[in-house]
């Protein structure tokens, strides 16, 4: 009969790991990935490859490692995914794979995320090579954006064969994975840039600080630079606000400025000169996985955080496994709590937040309870700095520089579902930039649904 507890896995105790940004969680060593893999009951009809976005065949590599063929695990995962290190630490593995897995029922599902970390890790120590050389084909494909998205497509482009150049605004590649997620959840120097070099193996090339709608419009690049087609996975960089009174007050960040700075601009070092102040106080408004990672970079950069929440903890869409962190880590949550006003103080600095008290009414159009205000229930806390994860929308900059492109209430680019095509059929579109802020393996998926139907586009025009 399997073991209905899966392994556990090595971190740092959390009165430590509050005073550095060193990866929380130390992975399996290879004892302990096949004992867990071990587990696994090989079902002949798997319910996690199913659920996971990008179809890895996880039976097959877990298997692998039980059998200590840890180059041919990787082998099985390279055919799905080519960020296996990053989706094994950020994916939600608790509402995809291992959300159906057998021994869930009864136990613990199998690690199969951590796993999968072991695998992206193990071949990055190992130096193995996982590259795949095809017969090159003669059309050039522009994939703009070099998040997770692109990454995915021009991946796949490029083992299809295709002449692939992603072009990234910022100065380093990575888009999310390097500015929007903490150096303790995702090692950059180490795990990002190794699985991006991996890309860049297949023959795939990236020009940084090279913003589309600017530098170059995607019709430059379709006319002018010979690109047959063009894939848009900029994402969505732009944040959202209350609209509250005080918003524009000195101590206000969006998430993405605060976790940017910090991040790519390596605020939290003493060796870079890039200024972050969040004083004694700071209240991170919000609930998802972008508040839980801005709320544990301010604990560790020394502040006591507040999460303010105006819905109940069951309902915080953060992963289970970082609002369990961060409790760790001593962030106070503040939920059925909804901010009316940020207070400022005479030089225009933040001083305190008023709030007021929620409770849950009827559900409303997402099937979760309306938050509804309680009469009466008002109160001030004191607040050196405050930030917004609100989520965020695409930048209509694109958008607004390409003719024959369709944008939709929210700002996201209107495509085809099940190829990602948009209107102006030489221009494919996916990830954050169509669906809003989502997810890493979410904006994989697109990108790799977006490959190929540039392919299946390209070999239709060549006819």
């Amino acid at each position: 009969m399997a073991n209905l507890k899966r392994t556990a896995v090595g971190e740092q105790k959390a009165d430590e790991r509050v005073k550095n940004f060193t990866e929380v969680c130390l992975g399996y060593s290879e004892e302990e990935a096949v004992k867990e893999a071990e587990r696994c009951l090989n079902c002949k009809n798997p319910l996690c490859v199913p659920k996971c976005p990008v179809a890895i065949n996880i039976p097959e590599f877990i298997q692998c490692i039980k059998k200590k063929d840890f180059k041919r695990a990787a082998e099985i995962i390279n055919e799905s995914s080519s960020l296996p290190a990053v989706c094994g630490r950020v994916c939600p593995q608790e509402t995809q794979c291992e959300g159906k897995c057998i021994l869930g029922i009864k136990g613990e599902p199998v690690a199969i995320g951590k796993l999968e970390r072991f695998i992206g890790d193990w071949s990055r120590i190992n130096n193995i090579d996982l590259s795949v050389k095809r017969d090159k084909k003669h059309e050039k494909v522009a994939v703009i954006g070099s998040g997770p998205a692109g990454l995915a497509c021009a991946g796949d482009l490029a083992k299809m064969g295709y002449a692939v150049t992603i072009f990234e605004a910022l100065h380093e590649p990575g888009g999310v994975l390097v500015y929007g997620i903490p150096e303790f959840r995702l090692p950059k120097d180490t795990v990002v840039k190794h699985e991006i070099d991996n890309v860049k193996k297949l023959g795939v090339e990236i020009e940084t600080d090279v913003v589309i709608g600017k530098t170059l419009t995607i019709d430059e690049l379709l006319e002018e630079e010979g690109y047959s087609a063009v894939f848009i996975g900029s994402g969505a960089g732009l944040p959202k606000f209350m609209g509250i009174p005080g918003e524009n007050l000195n101590g206000v960040f969006s998430a993405n400025e605060f976790l940017t700075r910090s991040n790519l601009m390596k605020a939290f070092r003493e060796d870079y000169d890039t200024p972050i102040r969040t004083g004694n106080k700071v209240a991170v408004v919000g609930g998802g996985n972008v508040a839980m990672d801005a709320a544990r970079t301010a604990r560790r950069l020394g502040a006591e955080v507040h999460i303010v929440y105006r819905r109940s903890e069951d309902e915080l869409p953060a992963r289970v496994e970082e609002v369990h962190h961060a409790k760790e880590e001593g962030i106070i949550f503040d939920i059925l709590t909804n901010p009316l006003e940020i207070i400022g103080d005479e030089s225009g600095w933040v001083k305190a937040i008023k709030c007021v008290k929620m409770e849950l009414g009827e559900p409303d159009s997402s099937g979760r309870r309306r938050p509804v205000e309680i009469k009466g229930s008002e109160f001030v806390m004191e607040m050196d700095t405050v930030i917004m994860a609100l989520g965020t929308s695409p930048n209509p900059l694109i958008a607004s520089t390409t003719e024959g492109l369709n944008i939709n209430k929210w700002g996201c680019l209107e495509v085809d579902e099940s190829t990602c095509q948009t209107p102006r059929k030489e221009i494919f579109a996916g990830g954050d930039a169509v669906t809003g802020a989502a997810t890493v393996i979410l904006a994989m998926e697109a990108g790799k649904k977006a490959a190929k139907g540039i392919d299946e586009y390209l070999k239709g025009k060549n006819k």
